[in-house]
């Protein structure tokens, strides 16, 4: 070390100043759950150094939004069995449809749900109303093309069945 330094070579560790034009790393920890998600979110923007992850927001709302706006029961039904047919046979590295899909059985699976939770509040079926909860509030007759809404009926489920014809 004395010779090193007899030479006017200076061995001390000093620190510097983070370069301006360097960014630093964005690290966020994933689970199974959460990675779908965390690819979702990182397809629009990796978020910067300590900012708040969207990718949690995203495990609930993103599921739930979808299912807003694709409310059905059958087609909720059938993304809801297909994610089970996913969760109870497939595998991480199998051969066949599961195991293809297995990364993302808890993101279908949760979208699947809310689909179906969503189409039994908007009552659809298809496209079509269904009258699980008993008979409809509106009273038609064939001659008159108005209805007439029973005094204190309210449909106990969901959206009325006929309320698109009221």
């Amino acid at each position: 070390m004395e010779d090193i330094q007899r030479q006017g070579l200076n061995c001390a560790v000093t620190d510097r100043a983070v370069d301006e034009e360097l960014t630093r790393p964005t690290y966020f920890r994933e689970t199974e759950f959460s990675w779908v998600f965390q690819q979702i979110v990182d397809t629009y923007g990796v978020p910067t150094y300590k900012e708040a992850n969207p990718a949690v927001f995203a495990c609930v709302t993103f599921p739930f939004l979808f299912a807003v706006m694709f409310g059905d029961i059958m087609h909720g039904s059938f993304i809801l069995a297909f994610a089970l047919y996913a969760i109870y046979f497939g595998k991480p590295g199998g051969s066949n449809v599961a195991s293809a899909v297995y990364p993302f059985r808890n993101f279908l699976l949760l979208m699947g749900i809310f689909a179906t939770f969503c189409g039994f509040c908007y009552n659809d079926y298809t496209s079509i109303p269904l009258y699980l909860f008993g008979k409809s509030c509106y009273t038609y007759h064939a001659d008159d093309p108005t209805a007439e809404l029973a005094p204190d009926c309210v449909y106990p489920v969901g959206v009325d069945p006929a309320w698109f014809m009221a």
